[in-house]
């Protein structure tokens, strides 16, 4: 017996009426006989002409772009980017907003989350709702931040550099990424050719002029003899091992938070946008309150940003103890506070290396787990541990409000709810979530 194929709706068009907004950059439309359309390019309360870029008969829902608009929002822009817009480059997704309907927009997917997945509103999580603009991000319709320190860039057949489109391996050959950081665009790494290159990341160190490239080869390529428009220490993958390799100049590059320097190794992680680093501590740094003496983890704790903050803050009588996995950042974590003896790093994954240390209780716990969240196991772990308060950084507020639910199932609730938009132009945002024990009725 075969099986009857099913047919694509692949390029099929339908004239909706946009939905809300929902997590991940698009908002959401149901065609008239009830599909569920996922929308790129629109707006909540428009009337697009919308065209399926993915999804066939019996999909659960179908993903598409608003082509045409025929009633659009007061919210609405023509995208500053010439690569943004349906079936160009992938990288931002709010381009066609004004700034304030972007953080608008963002808060709401906050929101929605928060509830369905905590069952909280946002005055029970202790936010007002708003989503904050960095530092010197506050510009008028039409005006992009550049605010991207560290861009990868993807290299088509013939060594053009450019951008991968939405869902797709696809390369959008670009000369100019308006969103990049004035260091990265001085690179001029679209200008010139990258034979037998797979990708290019350019990364320009706020903290420092420091600039750096990280070459990863196609299979078997040669590496070429790199000249920018900067001077530039360059960096290749190893296709073998994935390791990265100094090739000339540093091996890292210096940023700076918290009146410290920290030295970021071999393309490792450190926020992107320029005052991310500084908003984030101090965010945590408010709502932890340390106190001198106080012994505080910092999980998932990359080259020791909030450790270092901690140290600081606890003193001499205090101590922290930070875990990461990657073995470049605990050797640059270990480098740069060197100067703490009551600091100590271990490398593994948080989920092994915490119960092998044998901490029954601590006082403070500051945890920016990747995307996917730190997890149940990781959570009930946590708070066996009786700290006063933890600060939650989340660069997914689905992951969050995920793990905020499992804290609640350990006696734990939100006190406060902070968050910001550090990727403009973008759907990611950054929380910072500080949580307490619930308190016990005498």
């Amino acid at each position: 017996m075969q099986n009857t194929p099913v047919a694509s709706l692949v390029g099929e068009e339908y004239e909706v009426e946009v939905g809300p907004v929902a997590h991940g950059g698009h908002c959401i439309a149901r065609t008239e006989e009830g599909r569920v359309l996922f929308v790129r390019h629109a707006l909540p309360g428009e009337k697009v002409v919308a065209r399926v870029t993915e999804g066939e008969e019996t999909s659960r829902f179908l993903r598409a772009d608003a082509v045409t608009v025929l009633d659009a929002s007061k919210d609405r822009v023509a995208a500053p980017c010439p690569f943004a817009g349906p079936g160009k480059c992938g990288g931002c997704d709010w381009q066609h907003a004004k700034p304030g309907a972007q953080r608008r927009l963002k808060g709401e997917v906050i929101a929605e989350q928060l509830q369905r997945l905590a069952g909280l509103t946002p005055e029970e999580a202790g936010w007002d709702g708003t989503v904050m603009p960095a530092e010197g991000d506050k510009l008028p319709p039409g005006e992009v931040p550049q605010w991207r320190t560290r861009v990868q860039y993807a290299i088509d057949a013939e060594g053009h550099a450019g951008l991968r489109k939405h869902r797709s391996h696809e390369v959008e050959v670009i000369d100019h990424c308006m969103i990049a950081a004035q260091g990265v665009s001085e690179l001029g790494i679209e200008k010139r050719t990258w034979e037998n290159m797979a990708s290019v990341e350019a990364i320009a160190a706020s903290g420092s002029g420091d600039r750096q490239v990280v070459l990863t080869p196609k299979p078997g390529g040669r590496l070429p003899l790199v000249e920018l428009d900067k001077p530039v220490s360059v960096l290749r993958v190893d296709e073998n091992d994935g390791g990265v390799h100094r090739v000339h100049g540093r091996a890292f590059v210096r940023e700076r938070a918290d009146e410290r320097t920290y030295r970021v190794g071999n393309g490792g992680f450190w926020q992107v946008h320029p005052k991310a680093a500084q908003t984030l501590m101090l965010a945590v740094m408010q709502g932890l309150t340390p106190r001198k003496g106080d012994t505080a983890l910092d999980l998932y704790c990359g080259v020791g940003l909030f450790a270092g903050a901690l140290a600081d803050r606890v003193g001499e009588k205090g101590a922290v103890l930070g875990i990461e996995s990657g073995k470049r950042a605990v050797e640059d974590a270990r480098h740069n506070l060197a100067a703490f003896p009551r600091v100590r790093i271990e490398q593994g994954k948080v989920e092994s290396v915490l119960p092998r240390t044998g901490i029954t209780e601590v006082d403070l716990i500051v945890l920016d787990p990747p995307r996917a969240g730190a997890g149940k196991q990781t959570v009930h772990h946590l708070a066996s541990l009786g700290a006063r308060r933890i600060a939650y950084v989340a660069c997914d507020p689905a992951a969050l409000a995920r793990d905020i639910s499992y804290f609640a199932e350990r006696g734990y609730k939100v006190r406060t709810l902070r968050a910001f938009d550090v990727f403009p132009m973008t759907h990611h945002v950054e929380c910072v979530a500080i949580l307490e024990p619930v308190k016990k009725d005498a």
